[in-house]
């Protein structure tokens, strides 16, 4: 299979590199592309990186994915969204292996976000699979390891408060939070525009080789991708103030001003990530709402 974006049928494992090998989940759709990609690190003991929506086809390709000598001795999850994390327990139950991850589902959160979430009628939740919880927790810079594999979890926040990269040597798995084929949704309360900006950031500091994300296909050219998605988000927030510049507006009107290529079924989507600048650009002082930062608020120049 060539190392391109994912196309071995749902339930075969795809081989990226030696000891690394990728299953796509079942679960096909516009926030998922054609579905997860959970991955298998390792020779004998295996991690298994992100396992995945609930869905038994899922755990049994998994499990069939070993070959003889083999067992999963560690399930690392990047963050506790439904189409990433529910299969960790079951799988566990499998294998007897822990489940590791930042936290639980509001682990990582930036206070700024606790204070929106206990205050304001913030919305959100979109997919959080708010019954995860980790055998183990792995802080930020914490190395975990087996036979043939070393992963360095690096705390990310920024699509979701727990999200974790692994870093494999330069290769780093990123999970929901940089893949090739589209950018991040970010929600409030659960991502964070300012902690997402600077994760980025945080990994540009470093040379990797290859990004292994959530959905899609590997990312070749970090760097650039980084610094394209540090730029796309610079050009949302010159839109939104450029916007704001002729008056005070809600999100759902701002999103429909400036996504205007984008098909009707993610405009709320893209609603949710104008709330995330907003709110970013409220905490930076260059812009205030009207009340509480909420969906339906005005916001306004300074």
């Amino acid at each position: 299979m060539t190392h391109t974006d994912p196309t071995a049928a749902y339930g075969t494992p795809e081989r990226l590199a030696p000891g690394l090998s990728r299953l796509v989940a079942p679960n096909p759709g516009p926030m998922t592309q054609r579905g997860t990609n959970t991955y298998l690190l390792g020779d004998t003991e295996i991690a298994v990186i992100d396992p995945g929506p609930a869905h038994e086809a899922h755990l049994a390709a998994i499990v069939g994915a070993l070959a003889p000598g083999q067992r999963i001795t560690a399930i690392l999850v990047t963050h506790a969204h439904l189409d990433h994390s529910p299969l960790a327990r079951p799988l566990a139950r499998r294998t007897g292996a822990p489940v590791l991850a930042f936290g639980d589902a509001r682990a990582g959160r930036s206070p700024a976000m606790e204070r929106l979430a206990a205050t304001a009628e913030i919305g959100g939740g979109e997919g959080v699979d708010a019954d995860f919880v980790p055998d183990r927790t792995l802080n930020d810079g914490e190395v975990v390891a087996g036979a043939g594999w070393r992963l360095e979890a690096l705390h990310t926040p920024g699509h979701f408060g727990n999200h974790l990269c692994l870093a494999w040597s330069d290769t780093l798995f990123t999970g929901d939070l940089v893949m090739g084929w589209a950018s991040s949704l970010v929600s409030p309360p659960d991502g964070d525009l300012t902690d997402f900006m600077a994760s980025l950031e945080r990994l540009s500091a470093r040379p990797w080789s290859t990004f292994h994300p959530g959905h899609g296909a590997p990312v070749t050219s970090p760097a650039a991708r980084l610094a394209g998605l540090l730029a796309h988000r610079r050009a949302r927030e010159a839109s939104i103030l450029s916007a704001l510049a002729e008056g005070p507006a809600t999100p759902q009107t701002l999103a429909a001003a400036i996504y205007t290529e984008t098909p009707t079924a993610l405009l709320p989507a893209a609603e949710r990530n104008v709330l995330a600048h907003l709110i970013d650009l409220t905490q930076r002082n260059l812009i205030v709402p009207e009340g509480d930062p909420t969906p339906t608020a005005r916001f306004a120049r300074l």
